[in-house]
């Protein structure tokens, strides 16, 4: 079947589809700090295996939309800066998982 036959009523659920998490570390950032309450820069670098550069401009662009918050602090004299998950976060990131589950007949 094609992408033009296909039931228009299943494409409806693209509207979900939140496009900022259509990158691999920003959607693995919001879907872990989903599960978590905060988590550190450094604890984000190691699960999502990504690099000090790479990683920042990901979190920044989730903090411009509103996703994220950070919270910086000193430990032993060391900046750490903490990331969480805002409500609207949440619940775009549960949209854009309603609408990928929609798309692929899994939804219950």
């Amino acid at each position: 079947m094609s992408l033009d036959s296909a039931d228009n009523g299943a494409w409806a659920g693209l509207d979900g589809f939140q496009k900022i998490l259509g990158h691999r570390s920003r959607l693995g950032i919001c879907a872990l700090l989903a599960r978590n309450d905060e988590l550190s820069f450094r604890r984000l670098k190691e699960l999502l295996d990504e690099n000090d550069g790479s990683l920042g401009a990901q979190l920044r662009k989730l903090e411009d939309e509103g996703y994220i918050t950070v919270r910086k602090e000193f430990q032993d004299r060391k900046p750490v800066s903490w990331y969480q998950l805002t409500a609207v976060g949440r619940k775009r990131l549960e949209a854009h998982l309603a609408a990928l589950s929609g798309l692929l007949g899994t939804e219950g």
